[in-house]
Order: structure tokens, then C-alpha cells, then sequence
């Protein structure tokens, strides 16, 4: 693949998430999970993005001194209030999440536009680098593949509103943080969505197992889009015939497919290796 697709203009992109809607009278959680974050790191990591919290909640005598000190401090400079609270409290908002004794009520999560996610790679000056899922429906798989994105440069995630896990606290969680700072954009279609971005010079790469090229043969230091389908189903035929080529990762072993999220790590650091950084 040749980098001869010319990035495209427009605006530069804001941070995607800060929009929110009020915290209620009462000060208590809003929604479902999905305003819900858990654990000390995410809770700092929201903080440090500029994200609204509505409130924090400490478990009594649960938790690392330390990072209950750091986050009070956060709360403090930000002016969000901090409440002690039994650890049952935590359990019960949680569902069964891994809280360590804090969690943080914030505004709802806001969805990117996919054109915001197409300026960044003029915005950034280097060639724009996304990833799409295609029928990704665990939610951790989805966190990982945020976590990636973010370790890996890339500039965003674009899922589908339906045949997709959306973002909640579970891919929060397993983000580790980098949700906080990684634009995922939300499309109604995914090829569509293809059409766009290969409209605007980015090239767009499916992965499967079948494909003949394989992804240390292929250049992929330009503008492009890595397409990741589910583990059982792949990804849709429509979608795999929409991308300008189609790429698999060599398999040595007896298994014939990887993890998702770990498919798209290979193919985001093959693609580190080849530009350099």
C-alpha cells in the first residue's frame, strides 16, 4: 500500500466526552452503569481528562490510603464532593466490578463524530490511524481495544450502535484509564462509515484469517483504518468487501484465530515498527 491518499480538512477535535447533563437535586446516581466509573485509576483518569464527576464514593477502611488521599485531593481542587460510605454501598452500584473501595458517578459518555475523528490526522500531522469493530460484543474486548489504541497512537475507535458492546463501566475498567483519552466514535453503519473515510484518502485494511497478504507484507505506515471482526462470526461480508484490502496475521499453532483485542494489538504495533516509533 502506497501513502498517496491526501488526509482531509476541517476542525480540530475537542475533548469528545466533556459534554454532560446535570448531576440530580439529590446528588445520587443518574442512568445505569454507564455513569459509573470504578476503581482508583479510572477515577484518576477522569479527573485528569477534564471529565465531569458529579460525585466520588469511599468505602470505609476499604481501599489504598494512598490512593484515597490522592483522589480526595483531586475532589478538593475540583470542587467535587466526596462521601464515605459502607463498602456494601460500592458493591451495590458495582454489579460485581472490581471497585477497590472508590467510585466516581460522572456525566454520561460522550460519543465522538466520526468527521472529528477524520481531522485529527491533518490536526496531528502524521497519517490518521483508526480502528473499527465489527460485532465486538464483549465489553472487555472493547476496553482492551481502547487500551491498545491509546498505547499504540492511534487517533480513535469507531463501533456500531447495534452488533457492538457500547461504552460502560466495564470498558472503562478495562481500559485501564485510557478511555479517558481515546475518542470512540458511535456510527448507525459501518459501511457507510468505510465509504466516508476511504472518501477522504484513508485506507482502509480488513483482517481474516483467510486473506492471502499477510500483515508484515503489507505497508501500513499511511492513513489508515483496521477493521476487527468478532471471534466466532468475523466480520460481516458486506464490511469485508468494502476495504481496499484484507490481511491475516500468520498462525504457527493449532488454533486458527486470536482474542480480538489481541489481533488488533499485532496489527497496531506491526504498524508502530514500520513507521518508526
Amino acid at each position: 500500500m502506497a501513502e498517496t491518499r491526501q488526509g482531509n480538512r476541517g476542525r480540530r477535535l475537542d475533548d469528545p466526552r466533556r459534554a454532560a447533563r446535570p448531576a440530580t437535586p439529590d446528588g445520587q446516581e443518574q442512568g445505569d452503569d454507564k455513569d459509573v466509573l470504578l476503581g482508583p485509576r479510572a477515577v484518576k483518569e477522569a479527573f485528569a481528562a477534564g471529565r465531569q464527576i458529579n460525585k466520588v464514593v469511599v468505602a470505609k477502611g476499604c481501599g489504598s490510603a494512598d490512593s484515597e488521599s490522592e483522589i480526595r485531593a483531586l475532589a478538593r481542587e475540583a470542587g467535587v464532593p466526596v462521601q464515605l460510605v459502607e463498602r456494601v454501598a460500592i458493591d451495590r452500584i458495582s454489579a460485581g466490578g472490581n471497585h477497590q473501595g472508590i467510585a466516581a458517578f460522572v456525566a454520561p459518555f460522550q460519543y465522538a463524530e466520526l468527521e472529528e475523528l477524520m481531522n485529527l490526522g491533518l490536526a496531528r500531522s502524521r497519517p490518521l490511524f483508526l480502528v473499527l469493530l465489527d460485532g465486538i460484543m464483549d465489553p472487555g474486548n472493547l476496553g482492551s481495544v481502547i487500551r491498545t489504541a491509546n498505547a499504540a497512537g492511534a487517533d480513535g475507535v469507531v463501533i456500531t450502535a447495534r452488533r457492538c458492546a457500547q461504552v460502560n463501566s466495564a470498558v472503562a475498567r478495562s481500559s485501564a484509564g485510557a478511555l479517558e483519552h481515546t475518542p470512540v466514535a458511535r456510527v448507525s453503519n459501518l459501511n457507510y462509515a468505510i465509504d466516508k473515510l476511504k472518501g477522504q484518502g484513508i485506507w482502509v485494511a480488513g483482517l481474516d484469517m483467510g486473506a492471502e497478504q499477510t500483515i508484515w507484507e503489507a505497508d501500513l505506515k499511511g492513513p489508515l483504518a483496521v477493521v476487527i471482526g468478532s471471534e466466532g462470526a468475523g466480520m460481516s461480508r458486506l464490511v469485508g468487501e468494502k476495504c481496499d484490502f484484507m490481511l491475516r496475521i500468520p498462525m504457527a499453532g493449532e488454533i486458527s484465530s486470536l482474542n480480538a483485542a489481541v489481533s488488533f494489538a499485532i496489527v497496531a504495533y506491526e504498524r508502530v515498527r514500520q513507521r518508526g516509533i
